[in-house]
């Protein structure tokens, strides 16, 4: 299957809304917004680069905007991800810094950067901890990940974790006093923030 087939297939998949909870997994994670005002939570981890990325060493210098997005394989995704780097200068002149997070694995990180051209720091969520901590991780039902093998996609390889795992594309906007100041979350992954809404709100 040609990537261009696979990347409209995946399109067309899920249409209805995907934080689906598996019903079988009583450990099975499901997504929660956080709330604008809210502490956000600490998080640290290492770039496509190896570059060590932490939020409060990062909210020294201005506000923090922070996009989770799904994997290489997503087409919405990259297509987010090239419009944000496209857009970059527009948000750091603001004085922020752009941090992204994903489940997947560095290799297909690295593919991420590839398609997109992104210079941002992207990060490896590994036992998708910072997902979790801002309530954008949710348990990718039974149905729905046999779907995705059936496209050549397996999840748990894809992210090197056990479990069937992704986030809400969710995107939050970090005030430099550390709590909250904007929160785009949308469980429909095919609609995302702008980069003009992220920029009303620095």
């Amino acid at each position: 299957m040609n990537d261009t087939f696979r990347a409209a297939a995946f399109g067309l998949l899920l249409l209805g809304p995907v934080a689906a909870q598996a019903q079988t997994a009583p450990a099975a994670l499901s997504a929660t917004a956080m709330k604008v005002g809210e502490r956000a939570p600490a998080f640290k981890g290492k770039d496509a680069n190896g570059q060590e990325v932490e939020l409060s060493k990062l909210l020294k210098k201005g506000p923090v905007v922070l996009y989770f997005y799904r994997g290489q394989w997503c087409p919405y995704c990259n297509k987010q991800l090239s419009q944000l780097q496209d857009s970059l200068q527009l948000l750091t002149a603001r004085g922020a810094q752009v941090v992204v997070v994903s489940p997947e694995t560095q290799q297909n990180i690295d593919k991420t950067v590839a398609k997109t051209k992104a210079s941002f720091p992207i990060i490896h969520d590994q036992s998708f901890a910072i997902m979790k901590a801002y309530g954008t991780a949710f348990t990718v039902d039974e149905a729905t990940a046999r779907k995705y093998q059936g496209f050549g996609l397996d999840l748990k390889q894809a992210n090197g974790a056990q479990a069937n795992v992704l986030p809400v594309p969710a995107t939050y906007v970090i005030g430099q006093d550390g709590r909250i100041r904007f929160a785009y979350f949308n469980s429909d992954y095919r609609q995302r923030v702008t980069v003009k809404q992220v920029l009303q709100a620095l």
